[in-house]
């Protein structure tokens, strides 16, 4: 049995992917900052026959971040897939006249060195298992920068160029990256973008292997 290891693990879409991943026979190793979070999300998805465990991480400490997933693949088996989608900081959304330089770091560092990190933590093991999957949830700010929410604009931009990269580089080796842009507000009465819509999208991604960008609402115009 292998992994699915979720990177910014919570009630909404998080415990939709891990009950959805988990069904699906793997095993669920849910990467966040907040353990009280992760103890009543293991319960939960205890009820649904999920297999899970909790390992604290912070996605600006890359450190923490590659024990986290390091301990997932030594205890739970190895990490076949990962999904990267920790909700950014309000501090990240000043508009860009409003930006400086010092605002950029931890954006930058949340989504750019916390995707690399992930990735060299998990690479080798999908490397050894002969497949893997690597998906990336932006908001539409990743691929429409938004004026209003620099920091993500920019920080998003660059981690979609990363993925896009790792996408075309490890093909060959059975390994997909995927990219789901959620245009709007994640919501329980969404059609497309409901946490369960977003999670069966996403199964999708790992499944069918398919191109890297997909959409789960169309862009608005």
């Amino acid at each position: 049995m292998t992994t699915f290891a979720l990177v910014g693990a919570g009630p909404g879409l998080g415990l939709a992917a891990a009950r959805r991943f988990g069904a699906a026979g793997h095993r669920v190793a849910l990467i966040s900052r907040s353990a009280q979070r992760q103890d009543n999300l293991v319960s939960e998805l205890a009820r649904a026959d999920v297999p899970a465990r909790a390992f604290t991480a912070d996605v600006l400490d890359s450190d923490s971040l590659t024990a986290a997933l390091h301990q997932a693949g030594d205890t739970l088996g190895p990490v076949e897939i990962l999904q990267f989608s920790p909700v950014p900081r309000g501090d990240f959304m000043k508009p860009v006249l409003d930006t400086g330089a010092a605002d950029l770091d931890d954006p930058l560092a949340f989504s750019i060195k916390g995707p690399v990190t992930c990735v060299n933590a998990v690479l080798p093991g999908m490397r050894e298992l002969g497949r893997g999957t690597l998906l990336f949830v932006n908001g539409g700010s990743a691929v429409r920068p938004n004026p209003k929410v620099a920091g993500t604009s920019i920080a998003f931009a660059a981690e979609s160029a990363y993925a896009h990269m790792l996408h075309d580089a490890l093909a060959e080796e059975n390994i997909h990256v995927a990219q789901l842009i959620v245009p709007g507000a994640i919501r329980p009465d969404a059609e497309h973008s409901s946490p369960k819509a977003l999670a069966e999208r996403l199964y999708a991604l790992h499944s069918e292997r398919g191109a890297f960008r997909h959409y789960a609402e169309p862009m608005p115009a």
